[in-house]
């Protein structure tokens, strides 16, 4: 794995990859019952999302590319736990790998520069909520030191069926 993870090159989302961004996001989409989102998105529909992640303060948008062909192979991104004021120093955040990229370890390199890039900013908790089941992104999460606070059973339905979403923190 250290070679493989020499190939990886990981910095803040630009708008010229909203496109790959695009294309990785729809195949959970219209694959998985990772994400609830049931329909893929244009481009043009993800711009929003994209533009909500500047390159500082605490909504942040990282990528990790293949150093030698510049391909997306991941992104992590913290986002609005919440839409009140007062959540306004928790975070949401997901990681995205794509599906010929996993066990690479670039889940772990993405939430590495994801929590460096949080460390200068005020933020006092991250969340994370895991489609079930998901083995990878649990340990994914335990290992930055993510904690389990309790699931919500049945929340979401997705190809004809009800998914529980099981919930984590962690200190910042």
């Amino acid at each position: 794995m250290g070679g493989e993870r020499a190939e990886v090159q990981v910095r803040p989302g630009a708008e010229g990859d909203l496109g790959a961004l695009t294309d990785l996001y729809n195949h959970y989409v219209s694959e998985t019952p990772i994400t609830f989102d049931t329909r893929p998105f244009t481009p043009e529909e993800r711009r929003p999302w994209l533009l909500s992640h500047p390159e500082d303060g605490p909504h942040r948008l990282m990528v990790a590319t293949d150093a030698d062909s510049g391909r997306i192979l991941g992104y992590a991104t913290s986002s609005p736990h919440r839409p009140k004021p007062a959540y306004s120093t928790s975070v949401e955040t997901t990681v995205y790998v794509a599906p010929d990229a996993g066990r690479r370890g670039i889940g772990t390199l993405l939430y590495e520069a994801l929590f460096a890039a949080l460390a200068g900013e005020d933020v006092h908790r991250a969340y994370a909520g895991i489609a079930q089941p998901n083995e990878a992104s649990v340990r994914l999460h335990e290992r930055f030191g993510f904690r389990y606070v309790g699931t919500y059973a049945e929340v979401g339905r997705k190809f004809g069926r009800y998914w529980d979403v099981a919930w984590y923190e962690k200190e910042l």
